[in-house]
């Protein structure tokens, strides 16, 4: 699953308010976007970017495309993505926020029938520093590196983005697999793709208080990455019970494998810490630990 600047990228939605803003400076950064599809707006254009109708109607002048970003409305995301990965799409973005549950069990499943990736919804997407930006990642606090990020929550992955960049440790690449309570890709999906990728020598893996996810990422480590990781979990003083304004972010009793107070901040760096993986205290320890990792050898496969 390769992301560079050769990556051929159309931007579903381009006319929206979000995609207007940011499909000027996608391109700007050197994304190779080639096209915008906004319904009603084919034969326009956008900071020189042609618009269509459909996605199929891009293809003849376009051809072949690999990966779309969409900030449609929530409602015309399924039928965007479903456009998109009928021509051909196989890596899409969805910034889009608040997208139908039952909208994104259907388009998950199409997903893995078609072998697509999906990042998000609720995401701002994905950004290899100095050649790719596919969403809303703010540019100046990335550099290039050797650093890969995982995380769930936006802002905080531009916060830790920027310590590192400030400790000057670059990254290979940032990825927010997004705050709605179902999405696309995982975490075990992406600590794969930077386990299996030459750019990336340590993995930072930043997750939140609710649901499993980092639970299932500790079990997945401790059996299939090879890579040093180090994690943070944000939400630990979040009371039990309540709703903290992310999609992602409540904390609840489940009768799961991980245990009755699985969803917790404790539950969570419980189970890192099983799997060998340190957990920082506070974003602002993630550099120096990164930095010792770095300078431990990479486990080899037997």
């Amino acid at each position: 699953m390769n992301f560079t600047a050769a990556n051929k990228v159309i931007i579903q939605g381009i006319i929206e308010p979000l995609g207007a803003s940011y499909a000027p400076l996608m391109q700007a950064y050197g994304t190779t976007v080639v096209a915008g599809i906004s319904p009603g707006y084919g034969g326009r254009s956008l900071a020189g970017i042609p618009v269509f109708d459909m996605v199929e109607q891009a293809l003849p002048s376009v051809g072949a495309i690999d990966t779309s970003v969409i900030f449609s409305a929530p409602y015309a995301v399924l039928d965007a993505a479903l456009e998109a990965i009928a021509a051909g799409v196989r890596k899409i973005v969805l910034v889009t926020q608040g997208i139908p549950p039952l909208d994104m069990v259907h388009l998950i499943r199409t997903a893995e029938a078609t072998e697509t990736l999906i990042v998000g919804p609720d995401s701002p997407g994905i950004i290899v520093p100095n050649q790719l930006l596919l969403g809303i990642h703010p540019p100046d606090l990335y550099r290039p590196g050797s650093v890969g990020l995982i995380s769930r929550n936006g802002t905080l992955t531009y916060e830790i983005a920027w310590s590192l960049t400030q400790a000057g440790l670059g990254q290979s690449i940032a990825v927010s697999i997004g705050g709605d309570a179902i999405v696309g890709s995982t975490f075990p999906q992406w600590l794969q793709i930077l386990d299996e990728d030459d750019q990336t020598d340590v993995i930072v893996l930043v997750g939140e208080i609710g649901g499993d996810s980092e639970e299932i990422a500790a079990h997945h480590i401790a059996e299939a990455i090879e890579k040093p990781v180090v994690a943070y979990v944000a939400g630990r003083s979040a009371p039990r019970d309540r709703r903290m304004g992310h999609a992602g972010a409540i904390i609840e009793s489940q009768a799961t494998d991980f245990g009755p107070d699985v969803g917790t901040a404790e539950s969570k760096i419980a189970a890192l810490k099983r799997a060998g993986v340190p957990v920082a205290d506070r974003p602002s320890e993630i550099p120096e630990i990164v930095k010792s990792l770095l300078q431990q050898p990479v486990k080899k496969a037997v």
